[in-house]
């Protein structure tokens, strides 16, 4: 199912969701070759970009093989985020995004992320200008209200669209419920209900099925998939399979597995350096064998690993045939 954004038709209606710390443009990559139809990078501070900040350089990268993509940005000044919008718009992205569904405290307390929903005033403030400094498409991704006695996610979409946001995407729960408790699909409804622009759902999609529930239930015009393409590229490609044909694909077999573990470990290394790389596997590495047998065992062994040869060694010794 294609979906338009702006000017920007997508291969398909499935978006890799922006996790900080997760969705590096190594992990984008895996992605994207799964079938995944859009990607969005981690979240960047617009205050970091204009003070120059050394960190933003690897946030703000792109490859073109991994486009149409968007970058997201974080910050609750209006004039500094159009400026920096403005600023980064010649980069390799299609869609500049606006980050209000973070629900971390250090984000929060300072007014950004979530904290934002708060204040639709300001929301309108930040949308026009951002909106009115691009060319581009701007987006903006926000929760269903801060908590369940200011459920506003409906408001917010309105005063989106007004503004002149191409796309709106909506996580079912509140900032204070973070990823717990049950996502609300019925406020996905709503907000589609209410507004013309597309509207993402996001929240509890871990199977093709789940993905086609939503679109049914909701009737939202793409999905965001986040935590449930941890560890599971193939989510993109299982799904975009069982949304078009019906039939679902068994899940990936131990050789696919490892393979990926390893083209995953290369291209890490390849963009950050053998150790740097090697400590992040640790938590890619776990969520890649979640549920298999004997993955706690590969699990903490992968802490000792300094190298790529040695991840591979562990893997081949390890992740067997005979492990199922």
């Amino acid at each position: 199912m294609k979906l338009t954004i702006g000017n920007v038709t997508l291969d398909n209606n499935l978006i890799l969701a922006p996790m900080a710390g997760v969705t590096d443009l190594p992990y984008r990559l895996l992605c994207k070759e799964q079938g995944c139809g859009m990607v969005v990078t981690e979240m960047v501070s617009a205050k970091a970009i204009l003070y120059k900040n050394k960190n933003t350089n690897a946030l703000l990268e792109v490859k073109e093989e991994e486009r149409p993509a968007a970058v997201q940005l974080f910050g609750s000044d209006p004039d500094i985020l159009g400026e920096i919008a403005a600023q980064i718009e010649e980069g390799p992205y299609d869609f500049i995004d606006l980050n209000m569904g973070c629900p971390v405290p250090k984000i929060v307390n300072n007014g950004e992320g979530s904290a934002l929903m708060r204040e639709p005033k300001k929301v309108e403030a930040i949308l026009t200008s951002m909106v009115r400094h691009v060319k581009k498409p701007v987006t903006v991704k926000f929760r269903k209200g801060f908590n369940d006695s200011a459920v506003n996610a409906v408001e917010i979409a309105r005063i989106a669209e007004s503004c002149g946001v191409s796309a709106v995407a909506v996580h079912g729960r509140t900032r204070e419920q973070y990823y717990s408790g049950k996502a609300d699909w019925d406020i996905i409804r709503q907000v589609k209900e209410a507004v013309r622009i597309p509207v993402i759902g996001n929240g509890d999609v871990f199977t093709p099925q789940e993905a086609k529930r939503m679109l049914e239930e909701t009737g939202c015009d793409g999905i965001m998939i986040g935590r449930g393409a941890k560890g599971n590229p193939w989510i993109f490609s299982r799904t975009n399979h069982y949304l078009e044909t019906g039939e679902l694909l068994p899940g990936p077999t131990i050789p696919e597995i490892k393979a990926m573990i390893l083209r995953h470990g290369k291209l890490l290394t390849e963009y950050k350096g053998e150790k740097t790389a090697m400590r992040e596997m640790r938590k890619h590495m776990a969520w890649y064998t979640a549920g298999l047998p004997h993955s706690a065992a590969l699990r903490n062994e992968i802490n000792l690993v300094e190298t790529l040869e040695e991840m591979a060694q562990l893997l081949e010794s390890r992740l067997t045939i005979q492990a199922l």
